[in-house]
């Protein structure tokens, strides 16, 4: 039974007429720690970590203060906006793919953890790599720990990543012997290497969701027949634990 892992994206919306949120995370009583810190901390100190101007930080400091974690809830797959989720085009899924997602699909995130697509989730700005402190840890990574890794792999022994590094780096240190974990790269040859292109790449990974759905892929090795955006499996440059696809100029 394959689990394939996305990351989050930064932009996010609330939609709560497209369809109701199935339940709440689990790891909603994580979630709930982590907002009672952010609430502690000065405007500064959360303009700082996010990174900002000051027009996004008075958004989400206000979002932060005003927060419910149970209330006026959007289904994560359509509460996220970036390109990745452009791409997958969560709008215009029928039951039957929803239904497939909701099962394979877990979207990692540093505020939830990780989430199935119809979990519940409300706008919040926290990346996994950002600074946040608690007792007893110095770094989300620290507060998360195997916690995601453990509860992936009591869903599945098959992992595709689909996710970027600073996501994927909270599941790979945890992962069991008997897990297969493989990564799916969507690059081209640069002057002899393989390069990978951030928002080429991002287009990909959400149009290998929808190509997964479409399909209903239940086994992994039929993920390397994808063939949308120019790209082709290229089966010299992969190997057991990395698919790669090659981007094809067209003329």
């Amino acid at each position: 039974m394959i689990r394939m892992i996305i990351s989050p994206a930064k932009k996010m919306k609330i939609d709560t007429d497209l369809m109701a949120s199935k339940q709440l995370p689990h790891f909603i009583n994580e979630t709930e720690q982590l907002l009672s810190l952010l609430q502690q901390l000065t405007y500064d100190e959360l303009k700082a970590m996010w990174k900002c101007n000051d027009a996004i930080a008075e958004k989400n400091v206000e979002r932060i203060q005003n927060m419910n974690l149970k209330t006026n809830l959007t289904p994560a797959i359509y509460a996220y906006e970036g390109i990745q989720y452009q791409y997958m085009a969560p709008g215009v899924f029928q039951q039957e793919e929803l239904a497939y997602l909701e099962q394979h699909l877990r979207i990692l995130s540093g505020f939830y953890g990780m989430l199935r697509p119809l979990d519940g989730v409300t706008p919040y700005r926290l990346e996994m790599q950002g600074k946040l402190q608690g007792p007893g840890f110095k770094s989300l990574y620290q507060f998360w720990g195997s916690k995601l890794a453990d509860q992936l792999q009591t869903e599945s022994n098959c992992i595709l990543n689909l996710a970027s590094k600073e996501y994927s780096k909270n599941i790979t240190p945890f992962l069991s012997e008997e897990t297969e974990f493989i990564t799916c790269v969507f690059g081209q040859m640069v002057e002899g290497k393989l390069v990978e292109k951030a928002t080429r790449a991002k287009m990909a990974r959400g149009e290998m969701v929808r190509y997964m759905a479409e399909r209903k892929i239940t086994d992994i090795k039929d993920v390397r027949s994808f063939d949308r955006l120019d790209f082709c499996f290229s089966k010299a440059l992969s190997d057991e634990r990395t698919y790669v696809f090659l981007h094809v100029e067209r003329n």
